[in-house]
Order: C-alpha cells, then sequence, then structure tokens
C-alpha cells in the first residue's frame, strides 16, 4: 500500500486528491438532494420524488460487489477519466431529456446510470488515494479530502440550486434546470481531460501478478465470508443501520418540505433561498460540527462520545418539526433550524465513520471491509428515504416531523447497547495478527 512511482512524484498530490474528492461527492449530491429540488420545481409529487431517487442511490450500496473485477481490466486512471465523461455526458442527456413529456421516466434513468457510474468512479478514486500514497501522505491529506468532497456539496446544492433559481425568473422551469445539467456535463468533461493528464498511473511492471475473473470471484466470497463471520458482526450492522433511520426520512422531505407551497403545509421558499441556505450556510455549519467533533472524540474516546454523537445528530431534526408547525415567513429562523441541524449532523456523523472503522473494518481486508459497512449504512438512508414522500403524502408534513422524531428512537436504543469488539487503545498490528 502507498507505493510512489516515479510518475507520481512529479505531480503534489493535493493537485490530484482535491479533484478527485470534489469529482466523487458531486454525483453523490446531485441525486441525493438536488434531484429532488429540480422534480419538484417541475411539479413531480413527493412520493415519486423520494422513491425513485433513493432507488437509484442503490449503487452505492452494491459497489463493494464489483469493485475488485476493475482490478482486472485497465488501470484506476483510465476507470477515473472513464466514468468522469461517461457522467459529463450522462448529465447532457439528462438536460436534453427535461422538455420531452415524459421526463422524469428518462431522466430518473439516466441518473441511475450516472449513480452507477459515480460509485465506480468512488471505488477507483479511493483507490488511487491508498495506492498512490503513503501511509504518512494519506494522513497528511485526509483532511483536504474531506474538504473537497464537501466543497462539491456547496457547489452543487448551494450555487448551482441558487443560480436554478435565478434562471427561473427568465428562462423558466425547464430551461433553468436544462442550463444546470449542461454545466454538470461541461464539469465532468473537463476533470476527465484535467485527470488524465495528471492523474499518477499505476506502472505495471510492479503490478504482474496475473488476475482472472475466477480468481477475483474468489478473493470476493472470501471477503464477504469473513466480513459476516467477525465478532458480533448483526449487531454491529444493527447499530450502523439504525444510526441513520431518522435521517433518511428527514434528509428527502425537508427541501421538499421547504419549496412547497404555505397553503400545502410547507414554506413556500424558492429555489434561490433553498440553494443559499442548504448550500452555503447548511455546508459551513456541518464541516464546522465534523471539525469540532474530531477533537471531542480525541479526548473523550469513542466509545465515552457515542450516545453524545447520537444525540447531536438525531435531536436537531426538531427543527424541522417546530419549522412546520409555526410556517415561519421570514428566511432567518429557517437558515438558523438548518443551521442546527447540520452541525449536528456534522457532529454525529463523525462518530459513525470512526465506528466502523475501528470495530467493523479492523482485519485482514480492512479497506473492503469499510466499503462494505458503508454500503450497507447506505440502505439505513436508503429504505426510509424510498417510502418518506408516500408517508408525509398520507400524515402532511406537520405530522411527518412528528414521526421522524419517533423514528430516532431506534438509534438511540442500537447505540446505548452497541458493542465494541476491539478495545479503543488496541494497535492495528495487534487487530490484524
Amino acid at each position: 500500500m502507498g507505493k510512489n512511482n516515479s510518475g507520481t512524484r512529479r505531480i503534489q498530490p493535493i493537485l490530484w486528491i482535491s479533484t478527485l474528492y470534489f469529482a466523487m461527492g458531486v454525483p453523490f449530491v446531485t441525486i441525493n438532494a438536488v434531484s429532488g429540488i429540480m422534480y419538484k420545481d417541475m411539479g413531480v409529487s413527493d412520493s415519486q420524488i423520494t422513491f425513485w431517487t433513493a432507488l437509484i442511490m442503490f449503487s452505492w450500496t452494491l459497489k463493494p460487489l464489483w469493485s475488485p473485477f476493475l482490478e482486472i481490466y485497465k488501470t484506476k486512471k483510465f476507470f477515473v477519466v472513464f466514468t468522469q465523461f461517461a457522467i459529463g455526458i450522462l448529465f447532457a442527456l439528462v438536460a436534453l431529456s427535461l422538455p420531452m413529456h415524459d421526463f422524469f421516466k428518462y431522466s430518473i434513468a439516466l441518473f441511475a446510470i450516472v449513480a452507477f457510474c459515480g460509485a465506480t468512479h468512488d471505488v477507483v478514486a479511493d483507490g488511487t488515494y491508498i495506492g498512490f500514497l503513503t501511509n504518512k501522505e494519506q494522513a497528511k491529506y485526509i483532511g483536504w479530502q474531506g474538504a473537497f468532497y464537501n466543497l462539491a456539496k456547496i457547489i452543487s446544492s448551494g450555487a448551482l440550486v441558487y443560480f436554478a433559481g435565478v434562471l427561473e425568473k427568465t428562462k423558466g422551469v425547464t430551461h433553468a434546470w436544462m442550463i444546470i445539467m449542461v454545466i454538470y456535463a461541461l464539469l465532468f468533461f473537463v476533470l476527465g481531460v484535467y485527470h488524465y493528464f495528471i492523474l499518477p498511473k499505476e506502472n505495471k511492471e510492479e503490478n504482474k501478478e496475473e488476475k482472472t475473473a475466477g480468481n477475483v470471484r474468489q478473493e470476493l466470497l472470501e471477503v464477504i465470508t469473513s466480513f459476516f463471520t467477525k465478532k458480533k458482526i448483526l449487531w454491529c450492522i444493527l447499530f450502523i443501520i439504525l444510526y441513520r433511520f431518522a435521517e433518511g426520512f428527514a434528509i428527502k422531505i425537508a427541501p421538499l418540505f421547504f419549496k412547497a407551497p404555505r397553503t400545502s403545509g410547507g414554506l413556500g421558499l424558492s429555489t434561490s433561498d433553498i440553494g443559499l441556505i442548504y448550500g452555503t450556510y447548511g455546508s459551513a455549519a456541518f464541516i464546522l460540527g465534523s471539525v469540532l467533533a474530531g477533537y471531542f472524540i480525541s479526548v473523550r474516546g469513542l466509545k465515552r462520545s457515542l450516545i453524545w454523537l447520537c444525540c447531536a445528530f438525531n435531536i436537531p431534526f426538531v427543527v424541522y418539526a417546530l419549522l412546520a408547525y409555526y410556517q415561519p415567513a421570514d428566511l432567518l429562523p429557517v437558515g438558523i433550524a438548518v443551521v442546527v441541524e447540520y452541525f449536528g449532523y456534522g457532529f454525529g456523523f463523525v462518530g459513525l465513520m470512526l465506528y466502523m472503522m475501528q470495530q467493523i473494518a479492523p482485519g485482514k481486508h480492512k479497506t473492503a471491509h469499510y466499503a462494505f459497512a458503508t454500503g450497507i449504512m447506505n440502505l439505513g438512508v436508503m429504505i426510509p428515504g424510498m417510502f418518506s414522500g408516500m408517508i408525509s403524502d398520507w400524515i402532511g408534513y406537520k405530522m411527518f416531523f412528528i414521526w421522524v422524531l419517533i423514528a430516532t428512537i431506534p438509534a438511540f436504543l442500537a447505540t446505548v447497547f452497541v458493542p465494541f469488539p476491539y478495545p479503543e487503545n488496541q494497535k492495528e498490528q495487534q487487530i490484524n495478527s
């Protein structure tokens, strides 16, 4: 791990880490959040939006299943550049599909392929990071990795959503979102060209080991078997699914609730307002919460901190219930509510990621098992997200956010009883033995 060939040393890693992880964040944020605002603008129902945009996120759950096969063909650099060009073409096709009568059917199918390409891009991007940096360099650049992933959130769900709202006033809704999709397409074409020249490439002389589909399948089977035979793994899986259970409901409906007219129980915000609140204030609060959580855990340790992190993650969902009840006309209380919720989100989310790294991933197949854990974690968001629109349509926004608060109870129970199979101070060498 962490081998550097001569080609790698000619280019400072930050020049490709920054853009690579920015490119990783854009498809996920676009499908998970931005597409919902676009479809809401275009008159699609909440139940359709939440079900289909959540369902197509399944690629990020399944990505560990095809990731070993990427080692057989071509190089990581090839797949990074290929998936980026493919995503660019797909966004251009989404733009062309929007004026069609059955735009939702065609665009959601295209977004599903974007999700597959995005999940594949995640695998090879992480592989590039792990394969071309030493352990010391990985630690050095981990903060930059997260910062540029979050920059994708600020640009995508902030600046571009805000710009879509501005364009809607002069171009109309459909043409406004066509322009935004073309911007996404051009962005990925530029990233593809840039990474073609800037990314390090594997030295094939150093990787002469012959791999076939057969032995890769056998290796994958061994990785899966060893994952599900880990100590107390079923309780660990239950925890990582339930920790984000309430979030799966809230995160899909909140922007749709902001956009919905006040007569329907929403807040009647403009697209530009939503972009401003989520992409700037919300993302800044998320980053601040993440940084502070790291210091908090380093002082107290993960085991002693986890229940407090769970509280920070789940209790702030109460702000959406308050907004639904009072329906404030002023933008300030909405902005404050999002800052509170996103700060808690960032603060609490760190605990879940560290738990997967320290209590689920350790062992012979650490990287692969971490990928499995993150994939399973996504189920905790995807499944409730699929049905969130149906529930909100049935009971209304006020009662829906009360339901979200009830849905936090399993997270607290799972956190109280979560096992810690490995001592926190145990060395990695001991775990691997």
